[in-house]
């Protein structure tokens, strides 16, 4: 991987972050074309951080409530007892604890299905079949449900039922936002309201996944063995920074762009791209699984 391949690699990720599209897909499909592989462990963890900073960034103010307020309520400043510790009349320290409940189900699986989750389910046909069926049910739950429910609306249930969709993320092809934005909508949560829920609700997760898999991808970066592609700390640093400007702009374009329009675009999108892997795979261009040589032999 040469510099100019990483920063583009780094606008990608940008790019396809936030939006109900699969950035592990495109990062992964992208990477083969260009590549001829995978861009490596090492290089994919440390550009997620970028996007996940511009998360940050632009939550920064909604995530300073939530901490102040759930640490305040957690210590019984308003009130000792237990209802008011886990945030009663404080809608801030409320939606931290429901962060916490959707966090639960996307470690748990990650932990329990942790080998079939970086071996077997990263094979391309699966990744094609998750992209078209997420576009469809996100295209028809999009169209058909109500815009009814805001954060302040959030209940427990909510919280378990966004933490099942954004679970069904650690599958190559489903999108962490994609299925938190589609058991949103499913739920009568607008749609803006819906990708906050998103946003906020994977910072945990995937902030935390990231770091540590930025460490490990350190440690093992100079190991030709083990990150093959590796294009330098240069070229890394450049690529994270691209992923972290772009991916902030992108935050903008699409909270404005769904409190305007629908999700049709992105599922018409999704089944689209679904159907030009498949191809690819048919035709031998990409591998259902990396290593794999043509004509489908390991």
């Amino acid at each position: 991987m040469n510099f100019f391949q990483a920063i583009f690699l780094g606008l990608v990720q940008a790019l396809t972050e936030y939006l109900p599209v699969s950035s592990s897909a495109h990062i992964r499909i992208i990477g083969d074309l260009m590549l001829g592989s995978d861009p490596g462990a090492a290089f994919t963890a440390i550009i997620q951080i970028g996007t996940e900073l511009a998360v940050l960034l632009y939550f920064r103010h909604d995530i300073w409530n939530i901490l102040k307020n759930w640490c305040t309520c957690l210590a019984g400043k308003n009130g000792k007892d237990w209802k008011h510790r886990l945030g009663e009349g404080n809608k801030d320290a409320r939606l931290g604890w429901y962060i916490i409940i959707a966090t639960l189900p996307i470690v748990i699986a990650g932990l329990l299905f942790q080998d079939a989750i970086e071996n077997t389910l990263r094979n391309l046909w699966i990744t094609a079949a998750m992209l078209l069926v997420f576009g469809i049910i996100l295209w028809i739950v999009d169209d058909r449900a109500p815009q009814v429910k805001t954060i302040d609306d959030m209940t427990t249930k909510d919280a378990v039922w966004y933490g099942i969709g954004q679970m069904l993320a650690l599958i190559p092809g489903v999108s962490r936002s994609g299925g938190t934005i589609t058991f949103g909508r499913a739920m009568g949560y607008t749609r803006e309201a819906a990708v906050r829920c998103a946003f906020l609700m994977a910072i945990p997760a995937v902030f935390g996944a990231g770091i540590l898999e930025a460490i490990k991808a350190v440690k093992e970066a100079n190991d030709p063995t083990v990150n093959a592609m590796f294009p330098g700390w240069g070229a890394t640093i450049a690529a994270t920074v691209v992923a972290f400007v772009v991916g902030y702009i992108v935050i903008i374009g699409f909270l404005k762009f769904v409190s305007t329009f629908s999700y049709k675009a992105f599922a018409i999108y999704r089944i689209a791209l679904a159907i030009i892997v498949a191809i690819l795979l048919l035709t031998g261009v990409l591998q259902p699984l990396e290593g794999m040589a043509l004509g489908g032999n390991a």
